[in-house]
């Protein structure tokens, strides 16, 4: 892995998947209330939520090697079992999606501290 100025923080990452999580969740329940037109956006946030809770374990982030390889082991996967979507294909995209980005900031170790709803 590249060295970064700032040490890698688990607490951070796990924090920082913790409030994606949950704001996915929100964003879901918001999609569910508009109906048939928001399919997409549910699919969306349900790909972005199974992602952080599929890393957010602290075994997973304890050390940004094993983080990055565990990303790379789920970029892998030919399956993603996500249940109550509307679209597969959309999700495996989406998932592989928030994956790469992941990897990107894994790679530059930045990132993480911004916990805001919306990015």
């Amino acid at each position: 892995m590249n060295e970064s100025a700032n040490p890698w923080d688990g607490q951070l990452v796990r924090t920082w998947l913790e409030r994606r999580c949950e704001a996915a969740r929100l964003d879901q329940a918001a999609a569910d209330r508009r109906g048939y037109e928001a399919r997409d956006d549910y699919d969306l946030a349900a790909a972005e939520e199974w992602t952080c809770r599929a890393l957010r374990f602290p075994d997973r982030t304890a050390d940004q090697a094993t983080f990055a390889q565990r990303i790379k082991d789920l970029i892998g996967q030919d399956d993603y079992p996500v249940t109550g979507i509307h679209d597969d294909r959309r999700v495996h995209r989406n998932v592989r999606a928030h994956l790469r980005k992941l990897a990107k900031m894994t790679k530059a170790n930045e990132g993480f501290g911004n916990t805001l709803r919306y990015q």
